[in-house]
């Protein structure tokens, strides 16, 4: 059965679709079966793979509001072992209309049971809010990796989306660990990167990971040619920090740590 990350932070501007098609890529080329599903309403790691939104006929979208099997949402991207579900604007219009529906939290985890065994790993990219798309993210994870841009208000974000896991934890799933916290975006040039990082490891040492994701000109120009990094410009700072992370995080899983 495949390992199901949600990948995830309340806050906007973090590096989180980054990551999620950057390590998807990376784990890919290991010869692991990978898919990403994306589930902000926004697409970009929809279009960071090299896919036209305005192509589409079938989203994820499809998944929450009229149920239609997450095989059927699959496509192939430029990698043989990745495969994407995408996304587009129309998923906006979920959080609305799933408002009223009982069970709501559960309906990612119930599709998701048909091809989880499918995939060695299994990556969500979340929105930029704690709504009932990332509610439904954390409720099937195993577990949430948490990508903290280096400055100066990471720490009160971070605080607010560990209690926001540990109650999910509590109350609809209790397998969800977080695996590790991502530090992106560091510029070790500038004294607050710095400080942010010795913070964050002060207080959550055991979790953050080893690699550091840093400020990149490769990792912005990438996805405006619709593909990875490693394939953009694998001998990048960027590609090379991604490439670190993916076998840091394959390493973390064959430990059962989290």
């Amino acid at each position: 059965m495949g390992f199901v990350f949600a990948i995830a932070n309340q806050k906007g501007g973090v590096g989180k679709t980054t990551t999620a098609i950057n390590l998807a890529s990376c784990i890919s080329l290991h010869r692991k079966p990978t898919l990403l599903i994306d589930l902000d309403p926004q697409g970009n790691a929809t279009t960071g793979l090299g896919i036209d939104k305005s192509l589409l006929t079938h989203t994820i979208y499809d998944s929450f509001t009229r149920g239609t099997s997450l095989r059927d949402l699959v496509i192939p991207t430029d990698l043989s072992y990745l495969r994407i579900i995408p996304s587009n604007l129309e998923l906006a219009g979920a959080e609305v209309e799933l408002v009223g529906l009982e069970g709501r939290e559960f309906l990612l985890k119930n599709s998701l049971r048909n091809i989880r065994n499918e995939y060695d790993y299994i990556f969500l990219d979340c929105p930029p809010s704690l709504g009932i798309l990332t509610l439904n993210a954390l409720t099937c994870a195993n577990f949430v990796l948490i990508p903290v841009q280096c400055e100066f208000y990471a720490m009160e974000a971070l605080t607010k989306l560990l209690k926001v896991i540990e109650r999910v934890r509590e109350e609809l799933n209790q397998h969800l660990k977080v695996s590790g916290i991502i530090l992106t975006m560091a510029d070790l040039r500038t004294n607050l990167s710095r400080q942010v990082m010795e913070e964050i490891r002060r207080y959550f040492s055991h979790l953050v990971y080893r690699t550091v994701i840093p400020r990149n000109v490769r990792l912005g120009e990438a996805p405006s040619f619709g593909k990875p990094v490693i394939m953009y410009d694998r001998r990048s700072s960027g590609a090379r920090s991604y490439w670190r992370l993916a076998k840091e995080v394959m390493r973390r899983v064959q430990k059962g740590s989290g």
